[in-house]
């Protein structure tokens, strides 16, 4: 038995309002600001390495991107860092491309050995190369990775002490207290669109933000965005339609559409 409520934290994500500051993608910078929007927090892109700090003050949650990091990027990234984990909030790193260029692994790394990450996430061969494994991202595509993925998020969450998420067709969220979850929500539409991965980040950002449980908040936030991404499929078969629906389900989703559907184990 549960001992949770999926629909619980979307209420209280749209009480609270949380403030979601976000150094990310530029590719998808637009749709993560209208993602946290819809679900009724309030999202935030600043950038520059001069106010990320103040910004950071400000917020209830730190998502980092590195979808299009440079050097520049990375240093203001460092900056907020230390300046979420000063006020306690929760950082989340999406490690966007992991594993594609040795640059990419190495300014991963440097965020993590540098600042206090409390949640990693990254598909399949992200997050297996975060975890030491031999495997190249094909530019931001997941590769099919032949270990564990079980073992391998809960080796990286005691590794770093932190929560690790692994998006895909089955979402598995490890912690580094033995907490497992998996996600079994969500419909293939999300693969055909770009900046579904980002979202569900910014997702992740926004629960975590009202949530103090981490592993918790990354497990309701992904069941909401992905049957609302179910929703938004069985109301049309093309992507571009999908992805305006997608803004719009997630919107008006209610307590009986998350409970009937959410399938988190």
């Amino acid at each position: 038995m549960k001992d949770f409520n999926v629909y619980s934290h979307l209420e209280r994500v749209r009480t609270e309002k949380p403030l979601v500051h976000h150094i990310t993608n530029w590719v998808t910078i637009y749709d993560c600001a209208n993602i946290v929007k819809v679900f009724g927090a309030s999202p935030v892109m600043a950038h520059a390495k001069e106010e990320v700090a103040d910004m950071t003050s400000l917020a209830s949650a730190l998502v980092l991107n590195i979808g299009t990091l440079t050097t520049d990027i990375i240093e203001a990234m460092k900056c907020a860092g230390v300046a979420a984990n000063k006020k306690g909030i929760p950082v989340v790193l999406d490690a966007c491309g992991a594993g594609a260029t040795p640059f990419r692994d190495e300014k991963c790394f440097e965020l993590l050995d540098q600042i206090k990450i409390d949640i990693v996430k990254g598909n399949t061969s992200e997050i297996a190369r975060l975890a030491g494994e031999a495997v190249q991202t094909k530019g931001v595509d997941a590769v099919e990775v032949e270990k564990n993925l079980i073992h391998i998020a809960q080796e990286l969450a005691f590794s770093r002490n932190c929560v690790v998420v692994i998006t895909g067709k089955e979402d598995i969220i490890a912690d580094n207290k033995n907490v497992l979850y998996k996600v079994n929500n969500g419909h293939e539409m999300m693969a055909r669109i770009v900046g579904t991965g980002c979202m569900a980040a910014s997702v992740i950002g926004t629960f975590a933000a009202v949530e103090s449980n981490l592993a918790l908040a990354a497990a309701v936030g992904l069941c909401c965005y992905e049957i609302a991404a179910e929703r938004a499929a069985e109301e049309t078969c093309a992507p571009g339609a999908f992805k305006e629906r997608l803004f719009d389900c997630v919107y008006s989703l209610d307590k009986d559409v998350v409970e009937k559907r959410e399938r988190i184990s």
